[in-house]
């Protein structure tokens, strides 16, 4: 069955791949050739018919046939599928829900397969979700309303009201989220493992859940520790409570320390002299077009250099070099933007020596490469950056 579908619609696509002017709608094209997309798996697919395919952003770059209006994440920073609800044990269109119990924790999965608005949601404890597919619309903590999209997480505390949009919902498009309600006791006592052996004497900071940033792109270790928990809540191994109680550990740590590090790098430019990792963000952050000496960095936070990896890694759960490799990178999407720069000026003021290294680096995080993602920028097709 597989093959006949993949011949179908590779009998459809092959003739326009090189016409610049053609535009085949993929929704149109499964429809056509009467292929259920919870069963479509686009980048086996592509890859049969382009050799050198890596992933699907690359093709909507080179070939602008694809029109699809998709985000573009990086490939790392998505969860792994997850298999759908087969179509006869559905029980329901609107968020049907399959619930994985365990003795700290509960994994839900939502499904959606039909268009709805203002639907009313709230869990009775702590929860962290994350978008598998599709696409909502997120109305809560009386914010504006926004899109919640694969690639991305969110800490919702308990009893916290919301509403959801699922504005491209349908049965072959459906949409699919994890929630991970994780029981308070557990939180409690984890919180304060932490604050009783992993906080420095001259910080001010705690390890407390914070809600005023609730909302944030995973990164790869988040989307791993993620995937691990899924997998071993929806295994039958005898163990998995003790196995899931440890990734979920991580997944807090890691969680928090992203909350940190984002709250410190915003507050460094008013805050610079207020703590010591304040004042080593404050100097990376004004120095990210020159060289950052390792060395510099260590006497700033008065610590030897082991110390410094040390200690900058508890913090921020990455270490020094890879929070400056990422901040450059973050500051070259910015320039790209303007689409007068070219590579060899966004790499020079971004601290890269060599454009060369910074096309690799770039596309080892971003999963394309710089040219590609401009590409993307001035098709206009919508990033998670």
């Amino acid at each position: 069955m597989k093959l006949k579908w993949h011949h179908r619609l590779t009998t459809i696509i092959r003739p326009h791949l090189y016409d610049n002017a053609a535009v085949i709608p993929l929704k149109l094209l499964l429809i056509s050739t009467k292929i259920d997309i919870i069963s479509f798996n686009i980048v086996s697919f592509f890859s049969t018919i382009v050799p050198d395919f890596y992933y699907l952003k690359e093709l909507i770059a080179i070939y602008p046939i694809f029109h699809l209006n998709l985000p573009i994440v990086p490939k790392k920073h998505l969860l792994d599928n997850v298999p759908l609800t087969q179509q006869h044990q559905l029980e329901r269109l609107l968020e049907n829900r399959r619930v994985f119990n365990l003795k700290n924790c509960e994994l839900n999965i939502y499904e959606n397969y039909q268009e709805a608005s203002q639907i009313p949601i709230s869990f009775n404890d702590f929860v962290i979700t994350s978008m598998v597919r599709g696409k909502k619309v997120m109305h809560i903590f009386d914010d504006s309303p926004f899109d919640y999209l694969p690639g991305e997480t969110m800490i919702i505390p308990a009893q916290q009201a919301m509403k959801i949009d699922f504005p491209t919902s349908s049965q072959l498009n459906p949409t699919q989220c994890l929630a991970l309600a994780i029981d308070r006791k557990y939180i409690k006592d984890t919180l304060e493992f932490l604050n009783r052996y992993y906080q420095e004497y001259d910080e001010a900071y705690s390890w407390e859940l914070r809600f005023n940033q609730y909302h944030f792109p995973n990164d790869p270790e988040i989307a791993e520790t993620v995937n691990k928990i899924v997998r071993i809540c929806t295994s039958g191994d005898l163990s998995k409570n003790i196995l899931v109680d440890l990734s979920m550990k991580e997944l807090l740590i890691r969680l928090l320390q992203t909350q940190k590090l984002s709250q410190y790098a915003c507050t460094s430019k008013e805050q610079g002299n207020h703590t010591r990792l304040h004042f080593v963000l404050k100097y990376i952050h004004d120095n990210l077009s020159e060289k950052i000496s390792i060395e510099l960095l260590c006497k700033k936070a008065y610590l030897g250099r082991n110390q410094f990896f040390k200690w900058f890694k508890e913090q921020c759960g990455i270490s020094p070099v890879e929070y400056i490799t990422l901040e450059r990178i973050k500051m070259a999407k910015k320039l790209m933007s303007d689409m007068r720069y070219d590579m060899r000026t966004i790499s020079n003021a971004c601290g890269f020596s060599d454009v060369n290294y910074f096309i690799r680096v770039f596309k080892k995080i971003e999963g394309i490469t710089p040219s590609t993602y401009q590409s993307l920028l001035r098709l206009g097709q919508p990033l998670i950056i």
